[in-house]
């Protein structure tokens, strides 16, 4: 069973997709996004599927999708904004972190999240009032993607090399933090 490197959450507009490439490239890692994974599979693009299937249509491909990635992917992985909603998917990402692997929260303000999503029609649960959508949404959201994290970083004004460089710098935290604490009795 492969199991990923690390894994991104966040909400619309975080920089999960761009980081995850980011990352790819600096340690040599294939990336793979369950949004992608969703789309193969349904052969459509997602606003297409809450339009023509309904959210809970989607939110099912998109469990499917992260369940499979946990097993398969041995790389970076971004999961969907939503995708940490999911009861399931909450327990895999704490199996997955309980096996040793790393959840990074990609924490971003509305002020910049909003350049970076557009707030366009292909994101369907942000149509009408696009910023307090995404406000409504990050409240709603913002504890669980604090619950599933090992770590937090603000994407605010940065670039997707600075994130990757800022996640790496946690990371060495972390290893430096579990050698600490598995060396003190």
């Amino acid at each position: 069973m492969a199991t990923p490197r690390i894994v991104l959450v966040g909400p619309p507009g975080s920089g999960k997709s761009t980081v995850a490439v980011a990352l790819g490239e600096r340690w040599q890692l294939k990336v793979r996004d369950t949004d992608a994974d969703v789309e193969s599979e349904a052969g459509k693009p997602i606003a297409e599927i809450f339009v023509e299937d309904g959210e809970p249509v989607f939110r099912a491909l998109e469990h499917d999708a992260v369940a499979r990635a946990l097993d398969e992917h041995d790389g970076v992985l971004a999961l969907g904004g939503g995708a940490v909603l999911h009861d399931d998917t909450q327990a895999a990402l704490t199996a997955y972190r309980e096996r040793g692997g790393v959840v990074v929260f990609l924490d971003v303000s509305l002020a910049h999240a909003a350049p970076r999503v557009g707030f366009n029609q292909s994101r369907p649960l942000l149509l009408g009032n696009p910023r307090a959508q995404w406000q409504a949404l990050m409240e709603a959201r913002r504890p669980v993607y604090e619950r599933v994290a090992s770590v937090r970083v603000v994407t605010d004004g940065l670039r997707p090399a600075d994130v990757a460089a800022l996640i790496e710098q946690e990371l060495a935290t972390l290893r430096v933090a579990g050698t600490r604490e598995g060396t003190e009795e």
